[in-house]
């Protein structure tokens, strides 16, 4: 099986068209092996699940930490649900054409398109400006953490592994495969745009001046991204509703996690809970920024 579709353009040359429709089901064949086989190593080879508790904190330490713990703002919340069903819409109107499923889906697709670049621009943004921007990238800490896992994971002398940032390092990663894909995906659609006829603009397949070939791997780029996004939210979707990540996934929804969750999977040295005063006027304990 070739990896891309070639045809012959009209001056007789060999041009890549799209990628080989077989990669969809290597991609999904692939992610379904490797849930199985994550799901096998989690229920047989880790006999117990690991604290990653930081270190003991005072009592009063303790008791400054609010039962709910602030996680994602409502602005972070919306841009997850916006990006996910545009991100889903997309995936379904590329693929299930190919599948024999017929509807008019160059509309609903390029539509899911746009939102989703707006949502990441709003992102991008929000971020950048109001967020904790470096809490998603990797740092020395998680490598040297990663290290000390995988070495008592197998049995190797090693010191017990810190507590968790606000993101582990498989988040982080994670976000940066999702981040190149997602890139390449909304790049190579904004410019393939300029060949479908939209309300926006009037269709212009010469408004980049792009030869046959360069179109050509635009398309395979494109098609690339979309199967290893299919792999990364068959992933995702999948970490999402284990047992063990229940907490994760409703501090997205509800925007907060407990204490108790907060203190056995992550370290107040690395992940600070910030504190500010009452508002004038108002009575009770300090409330919690959201950092991210």
């Amino acid at each position: 099986m070739g990896l891309v579709q070639w045809a012959t353009s009209p001056w007789g040359r060999e041009v890549p068209i799209h990628i080989a429709f077989g990669l969809l089901w290597v991609a999904i064949i692939a992610g379904v092996l490797f849930l199985i086989a994550h799901a096998l190593y989690i229920s047989y080879w880790v006999k117990s699940a690991e604290s990653h508790a930081g270190p003991a904190l005072a009592s009063a330490a303790v008791a400054g930490i609010p039962e709910r713990v602030p996680r994602h703002s409502l602005g972070a919340r919306l841009f997850h649900a916006v990006m996910a069903l545009s991100m889903l819409t997309l995936l379904f109107t590329a693929f299930l054409p190919k599948m024999g499923v017929r509807f008019a889906w160059v509309t609903y697709h390029w539509i899911a398109g746009i939102v989703l670049t707006v949502s990441v621009i709003y992102h991008l943004f929000h971020a950048t400006f109001w967020l904790d921007f470096w809490s998603i990238w990797p740092d020395r800490t998680d490598l040297e953490d990663a290290s000390r896992r995988v070495r008592r994971a197998l049995g190797m002398a090693a010191p017990e592994p810190r507590g968790f940032g606000k993101y582990p390092l498989e988040n982080k990663l994670y976000h940066l495969a999702i981040l190149c894909a997602g890139l390449a995906a909304i790049g190579t659609g904004l410019l393939m745009m300029s060949r479908v006829q939209t309300p926006l603009f009037t269709r212009n397949p010469y408004l980049f001046g792009f030869s046959d070939m360069t179109w050509g791997w635009m398309y395979v780029l494109h098609g690339l991204s979309g199967i290893a996004l299919v792999g990364l939210v068959m992933a995702h979707i999948y970490f999402a509703i284990r047992p063990e990540k229940l907490f994760i996934t409703k501090s997205m929804i509800f925007g907060w996690m407990s204490r108790e969750k907060y203190l056995e999977h992550y370290d107040p040295q690395r992940w600070v809970i910030e504190k500010r005063a009452p508002e004038p006027g108002t009575s009770g304990g300090s409330k919690s920024r959201v950092p991210a």
